[in-house]
């Protein structure tokens, strides 16, 4: 009796440790300091259960068994600042990613309108003056010829500003008397008229007029996006600035198990967080997000001086010190990250300020400063003082680095995209794209930290520091060190294997790696 109980104790042990799924002959980058280097690893029940050179002791019968045939595999890839909806509305939507000229967008809005019904709104999103011929804002005149009786609204490719036919501009009531709102600025002609382009907090005059998405919309949109972000090998992304609409579709694609990705939502400021976190395996809500200036491309990031291309202009301050200071402190009695988007380098002192005020010191609430993209330099060293997380975007630098000097100087773009000035003080710099402001390619990602695209050379990453910011450093930016960001026993199975291996091959092949297997929980949600 005791010999059969012993083999059944046996048995059990036995197939506690049969993996589900064994990858092996692999090049694998952990992310672990202990055991850098790998070739294979095991999964049970979404967890992994071993990594190293050689898992076939956890190999069963029911063991699902791939063959990396020497295979590049890291760490399921974090996207620390994405706009998950904003990426799904995009996909449904006039693309105008890359579009050359004014006259192309035109054309694009009059393709649109071909077969609608008078009054219906047509959404884009995308557009850049910054890539047309004199870099001038576009105006009401040609979107209004090819849609006359359709209101056009076009979001400009950082979301800070929107550009306006003359039939939204009616519909919402928007003339030469109406003032500017604060924290947001109606570029106006000649005769002081709305001229088509509304920029950071005017755009609400045209968006609280664009008729809310239902329910089932808005959870199409969540599951267009995170598909495509499956196939871009993001396994978790930081969605900064969701409403509450968003954290239903979420939570309904869970119900029916067809989220394919982790989700850490910002509840966008000024909705009230929860009365408490709410962490979960594939959603967790315990951050919010607040906006405290514009974009730079759009010149409506807060500066301390005026830019030096429009020496009038100092950008927008949207949040003020005692509001962020008001807002944080409510948020931390409830056990709640902050997280603050500020570009501009006024925008950053003062949200350093208003964390300073609540912080007092070293801690670890984790605050975050979103995009950190221009400090002065007497504010870098309060970003360590205080535990501020950096999360910025690479691919912002790369995107930027043909005007954005332009806009701020010699000088103030010494303090620009500085993730080294950071590193060097121990800041934590997790890395993210900004999706759908940028690609949310996280190899091309990748790519802008290893090369700047030669641009101030000295602020870029090494490979393994780049590596880092796109797994672990996100994890750490939502708390989840200990549950995913590298590849050890007890953590959750996220990984991704690509066409490449990144660490090694010449930096001008980053950009044409591909993903061929994302892994989240153990299951393969996309395979090319």
């Amino acid at each position: 009796m005791r010999a059969i109980a012993s083999e059944l104790i046996l048995s059990i042990a036995v197939f506690a440790q049969t993996a589900d799924l064994a990858v092996t002959n692999a090049r694998i980058y952990t992310v672990n300091p202990k055991q850098p280097r790998a070739s294979a690893i095991a999964v049970r029940q979404g967890r992994i259960l071993a990594v190293g050179d050689d898992v076939s002791k956890y190999v069963g019968t029911s063991t699902r068994v791939i063959d990396a045939k020497g295979a590049t595999i890291v760490p399921g890839l974090i996207d620390s600042h994405g706009h998950v909806r904003g990426l799904g509305d995009r996909l449904g939507s006039i693309d105008l990613r890359g579009v050359k000229s004014e006259s192309e967008a035109v054309e694009k809005v009059r393709e649109a309108a071909k077969g609608l019904k008078p009054g219906e709104w047509i959404l884009g999103s995308a557009w850049d003056q910054n890539l047309w011929a004199g870099k001038q804002f576009p105006n009401a005149a040609g979107i209004s010829k090819v849609a006359p009786d359709n209101p056009v609204s076009l979001e400009r490719v950082d979301g800070h500003a929107v550009w306006v036919n003359r039939k939204a501009l009616e519909i919402a009531d928007i003339n030469a008397a109406t003032p500017d709102p604060p924290g947001g600025r109606i570029l106006r002609d000649a005769n002081g008229a709305p001229a088509g382009v509304l920029i950071d907090q005017a755009q609400q005059l045209i968006s609280r007029k664009i008729p809310p998405a239902t329910p089932e919309q808005v959870e199409q949109s969540l599951l267009r996006a995170t598909q495509e972000l499956a196939r871009d090998g993001i396994t978790t992304v930081h969605d900064a600035g969701v409403q509450y609409a968003d954290i239903e579709g979420y939570r309904s694609l869970i119900r029916k198990g067809q989220l394919p990705v982790r989700i850490y939502a910002m509840i966008l400021y000024p909705l009230a967080p929860p009365d408490k976190p709410e962490v979960g395996d594939y959603l967790t809500v315990r951050s919010i997000k607040l906006v405290a200036d514009g974009a730079l491309g759009s010149r409506g990031a807060a500066m301390i001086e005026p830019y030096t291309d429009d020496p009038g202009n100092r950008g927008l301050l949207i949040l003020d010190r005692a509001t962020i200071r008001a807002a944080a402190e409510k948020a931390l009695a409830k056990g709640f990250q902050v997280n603050t988007h500020a570009i501009g380098d006024r925008a950053n002192r003062t949200v350093l300020e208003a964390y300073a005020d609540v912080l007092k010191g070293p801690n670890d609430k984790r605050f975050r400063i979103e995009h950190a993209q221009i400090v002065a330099p007497e504010d870098f060293a309060k970003f360590k003082l205080y535990s501020i997380i950096a999360s910025m975007q690479a691919t912002h630098a790369t995107s930027d680095m043909l005007w954005a000097q332009d806009r701020v100087g010699p000088a103030r773009i010494k303090g620009g995209y500085a993730w080294q000035t950071f590193l060097h003080l121990g800041v934590h710099v997790p890395n993210g794209s900004d999706f759908p402001v940028e690609d949310p390619n996280p190899l091309l990602g990748f790519y802008a930290a290893v090369t700047r695209g030669g641009w101030f050379p000295e602020q870029r990453m090494s490979r393994e520091e780049a590596l880092r910011s796109w797994t672990i450093e996100g994890a750490y930016a939502a708390f989840e060190e200990d549950r995913k960001g590298s590849l050890e026993p007890g953590k959750m199975a996220d990984f991704v294997m690509l066409s490449g291996d990144i660490m090694t091959m010449p930096a001008a092949e980053i950009p044409r790696t591909r993903v061929t297997m994302t892994v989240v929980g153990g299951k393969i949600v996309f395979q090319r």
